[in-house]
């Protein structure tokens, strides 16, 4: 049997779908609504069109179909292993679909969020996913009457009227908390992330703070210091808790980099960790696993949740609405943690 040639760049998609024996209209599926065409032949059609050199036309399917296909991701920072991890995970997701992802920071900036959003709308963003909550109501109204389908990723809370991908951050400190109550601990510190503009930071330390309330312990605002999440600022931090008269004997930081840097700051005073003082972190990035010793902290599926943030804003057309998604993150029980001895504070006092 002869082989059929393969069709020069420039052919139109009916010569190319000739050439490789499929038909034209599955072609012009897997370009325009590639989440349709089941994986195999969507494989072999993408694979034909890359042999042909063909390279779609995105301003005539634009205005045709009214999609760029395109989204867009606002994060608050790109200096993030948790957040990187997240836009990884959405962007191998969308990619599947035919879409590309357009990234904006907003270094926390709720105004310089809300000029991203404008530019993305501006773009032609299909969909748009934000972090948190925290944010002027009227830009939830500007998607709404755009008709952008928006999803808000890493926080939990039912009584939001959107699509959301995340956890109950009050919920998973008070797990900490409850978890450093359990093994002894009754003198408990906070290095958070700043609260302002920032619903997790200020939901970590809520939650923190009313575990311990709920056990009959106090912790006052001495006790509790935000900081940006940086190394240097949460070796500060922790400095000005071991400089209290009775410091903590345990100190919960609001992400794995502020627990790293309360670490480092504890092994250059030469104060043995968990022995003399116990930290934990938040998010079990990477480095949380390999520092000595090892971090105990939270575990963020961040990979996962960019993933399920994606599969919402792809569903966002259907007629099914969709489903929130929670989940409970598990503690990872590392060497930074445990029970306390009875001469702690004096040795931390000295």
């Amino acid at each position: 049997m002869k082989r059929k040639s393969a069709p020069l760049p420039g052919d139109t998609l009916k010569s190319i779908a000739a050439a490789g024996g499929i038909s034209s209209a599955t072609l012009s599926r897997v370009l325009n609504h590639p989440e349709k065409v089941r994986p195999d032949l969507r494989a072999r059609a993408m694979a034909l069109l890359a042999e042909a050199g063909y390279v779609p036309h995105g301003a005539a399917r634009s205005l045709a179909s009214r999609k760029t296909r395109t989204m867009g991701a606002i994060i608050p920072t790109v200096d993030s292993a948790l957040f990187a991890k997240l836009v990884d995970g959405m962007q191998q997701a969308i990619h599947e679909h035919g879409y590309q992802l357009l990234l904006a920071s907003t270094n926390y900036s709720p105004a310089r969020e809300a000029g991203e959003v404008r530019a993305l709308i501006e773009r032609g963003v299909d969909a748009m996913m934000l972090v948190g909550r925290s944010r002027d109501p009227e830009l939830y109204e500007l998607l709404h009457s755009k008709g952008i389908p928006f999803v808000t990723t890493c926080h939990y809370d039912a009584a939001d009227p959107w699509p959301m991908v995340g956890w109950d951050n009050a919920a998973a400190a008070q797990r900490i908390a409850d978890y450093l109550l359990d093994i002894g601990h009754r003198r408990l510190g906070v290095i958070a992330g700043i609260s302002k503009d920032n619903d997790r930071a200020a939901d970590r330390v809520a939650g923190f703070t009313r575990a311990l309330k709920r056990r009959g312990i106090d912790l006052p605002p001495q006790y509790v210091i935000e900081k940006p999440y940086t190394v240097p600022e949460a070796r500060r931090a922790m400095a000005t808790l071991l400089r209290l008269p009775e410091p903590p004997t345990a100190v919960m930081c609001g992400n794995d980099i502020l627990a790293y840097g309360a670490l480092q700051e504890c092994l250059w005073q030469n104060l043995r960790v968990p022995e003399q003082i116990s930290i934990t972190g938040f998010d079990n990035i990477e480095m949380a696993a390999h520092c000595r010793p090892g971090i105990t902290t939270l575990n963020v599926p961040a990979f996962e949740l960019g993933q399920r943030a994606a599969n919402i804003l792809l569903a966002a057309d259907a007629d099914t609405p969709p489903e929130n998604v929670c989940i409970e993150l598990e503690l990872i029980v590392r060497d930074t943690t445990a029970p306390p001895r009875s001469s702690t504070s004096a040795r931390l006092g000295s």
